[in-house]
C-alpha cells in the first residue's frame, strides 16, 4: 500500500460531558501547536468530537510513515507525554483512551467526488 494519502494516527478518548470534550479539544489543540505541528510531514490534526459529547477523535495527518517514524524516534517523547499528562490533569471532568493497540493507519481506499459527467 502506498503513501499516496499519507499517513495517520488515530486517537480515541471517551469523555464524560460536552464541556471535558471541549476542555480536551483546546487542550490538546495547543499540544498539537507546541510539540507537533513543526515536525517535518506533519500535515494536519482535526479533532472530531461527536454530538453527544462523549467522545473525541484525534486524527494526525502525516505525508508518510516515514516522517511519522522520524517523529516518534526523534522528538522529545518524555517531554511530550509529561505534556499529555499536564494536559489530562488540567482537564476537568473523566478521559478514558479507548485505544487498545497501535494507533497507526494507512488509507486503504477513498472515494473522491466525480464530476458531473463521470
Amino acid at each position: 500500500m502506498s503513501d499516496q494519502y499519507g499517513f495517520y494516527s488515530v486517537i480515541d478518548y471517551s469523555v464524560d460531558s460536552a464541556r471535558t470534550q471541549q476542555e480536551y479539544v483546546r487542550a490538546f489543540e495547543e499540544l498539537s501547536r507546541e510539540w507537533v505541528s513543526h515536525w517535518p510531514g506533519f500535515l494536519s490534526v482535526r479533532f472530531l468530537a461527536s454530538e453527544d459529547g462523549r467522545r473525541v477523535f484525534n486524527l494526525v495527518h502525516w505525508e508518510s510513515e516515514e516522517a511519522f517514524r522520524a517523529f516518534e524516534r526523534d522528538s522529545d517523547t518524555d517531554g511530550r507525554v509529561a505534556a499529555i499528562r499536564r494536559a489530562v490533569d488540567g482537564v476537568g471532568g473523566h478521559l478514558e483512551l479507548r485505544m487498545t493497540e497501535s494507533p497507526r493507519y494507512r488509507v486503504a481506499a477513498v472515494v473522491e467526488p466525480r464530476g458531473a459527467r463521470d
